[in-house]
């Protein structure tokens, strides 16, 4: 059993928002299906770090997560800035189980133990983002993030974080998330959301002890990514 990441899957088979428009993402989701169905098996379990889907409520959602639910493995979510569909996590697993999406699970202020691995993460937070109250959000974010790694330790497995917007880039850092991440013990960070030309200003690689890798679906080629085995 494996565990693959994957972000910004972008699916708008409920709502009329076509990522074909934009360069390199031509037929993604058929580039998507092919390339999911070829590495990913019914044992395995894929993290898809935000911008799941357009839709803008959750009913409509409904098309592009059964799109999801009948690739192979298991699907862990998190939220993204595009994910207007989101809402209390109650609503969300109630929705998932009344339509009969059983690979589908919500990551939300919790975690999942798989294959030694505890699963954590949040959306996190960008450093120009202009939303009034952007310290708040901020804070929240980064108690968001130490509740999903406390909730992964207590699975007993290593905290292996996914964030929705980059912690780190070639010019910036958004250091309240960096320091939870140092002060957690964390060592494996991937994110997502750079898309396109902002694909060259993505960090990866290893700062303060920790590994960054970028998995968005155009930097990959919608290709999901395995996550290497490491030592504890």
């Amino acid at each position: 059993m494996a565990i693959f990441a994957i972000g910004d899957t972008h699916l708008s088979f409920g709502a009329d928002k076509p990522m074909d428009v934009f360069r390199g993402w031509q037929d993604y989701v058929s580039r998507l299906e092919k390339n999911w169905r070829a590495l990913v098996s019914p044992a395995d379990t894929v993290v898809i770090p935000g911008d799941v889907s357009w839709a803008m409520q959750l009913s409509a959602a409904k098309a592009d997560f059964a799109f999801l639910d009948a690739l192979p493995g298991q699907k862990i979510l998190l939220k993204g800035n595009h994910d207007y569909w989101w809402t209390t996590m109650r609503k969300m697993q109630d929705f998932l189980t009344q339509n009969g999406f059983s690979t589908l699970r919500i990551l939300h202020n919790n975690a999942y133990l798989v294959e030694g691995i505890s699963v954590c993460g949040t959306r996190g937070w960008f450093f120009d983002a202009a939303e009034e109250a952007a310290d708040k959000v901020l804070l929240r974010e980064v108690q968001r993030l130490k509740a999903s790694i406390a909730a992964g330790r207590a699975l007993g497995g290593r905290p292996v974080v996914f964030l929705h917007y980059p912690p780190v880039t070639q010019t910036q850092r958004c250091e309240p998330i960096l320091d939870a991440l140092r002060e957690e013990g964390v060592t494996e960070c991937f994110y997502a959301h750079l898309h396109g030309a902002s694909i060259a200003s993505a960090f990866q690689g290893e700062l303060a002890g920790i590994r960054f890798s970028l998995v968005s679906g155009d930097a990959l080629g919608f290709c999901p990514k395995r996550l290497e085995k490491r030592k504890s």
